[in-house]
């Protein structure tokens, strides 16, 4: 296969999103929101799959051109789907996506009243049992540069990006009521920046009770 082949049917697909397609996680996900999407990068093969999918984005011409996309890729679906909104003000019902995908986005908040924001906006409108999926800058492996704190700070490769820790990843896992998919990863670009995926899924009421029982009241944020 040409990778033009791969371009028409993927498009400039996320890679760890990509690893996520493949082990299935996607698998009966049937509304997936898109929280930053731009210009809709990550949506072409779940468009061309007919997941009916949902996009914002602050910026104006990103949401015009993610629905030239969907238009061509997805004609029945409604350009309404794609709108210019914030991320801490999602015009979506509670529980109405079976997935939020949030790829380098997060990072760009101004401080981490506004990152909470935009976690807990994506988390409100996940269903219960759904996907949340997100790549962000981190410090992790970067903390001799980078310090041990999260924060609004330049990066090594000279960006300004709203750094978390591993810490306060995890701690808003357990507090948003959910469980980590696979291990937290990141990827470190000799020295200049640190990218991490963070994937959890929303736990459901029965989950809850299940993980209650089984681990004596001490609820896990990743499974064993």
């Amino acid at each position: 296969m040409h990778s033009t082949e791969l371009l028409a049917q993927f498009g400039e697909l996320d890679i760890y999103l990509f690893d996520q397609l493949l082990r299935g996680r996607f698998d009966g996900r049937r509304r997936v929101l898109d929280a930053g999407c731009g210009d809709g990068r990550n949506l072409v093969y779940l468009l061309q799959r007919g997941v009916e999918c949902f996009g914002v984005d602050r910026d104006d011409a990103a949401i015009a051109a993610v629905r030239r996309l969907a238009a061509a890729r997805a004609p029945a679906l409604h350009e309404s789907h794609f709108r210019v909104a914030d991320l801490t003000r999602l015009p979506f019902a509670d529980g109405s996506m079976d997935a939020v995908i949030c790829s380098a986005v997060l990072h760009f908040a101004d401080d981490e009243a506004e990152w909470e924001g935009m976690v807990t906006e994506a988390w409100r409108v996940l269903a219960a049992g759904g996907l949340f999926f997100a790549r962000l800058a981190s410090n992790i492996g970067l903390e001799s540069q980078l310090g041990r704190s999260p924060g609004r700070m330049q990066l090594p490769d000279g960006s300004m990006r709203f750094v978390v820790t591993e810490a306060l990843l995890i701690a808003w896992t357990t507090r948003l009521g959910g469980r980590l998919v696979d291990p937290i990863k990141t990827t470190n670009v000799q020295q200049m920046r640190a990218m991490t995926t963070w994937v959890v899924e929303k736990l459901t009421s029965e989950d809850v009770r299940r993980e209650s029982r089984d681990h004596g009241g001490v609820r896990l944020s990743c499974p064993p």
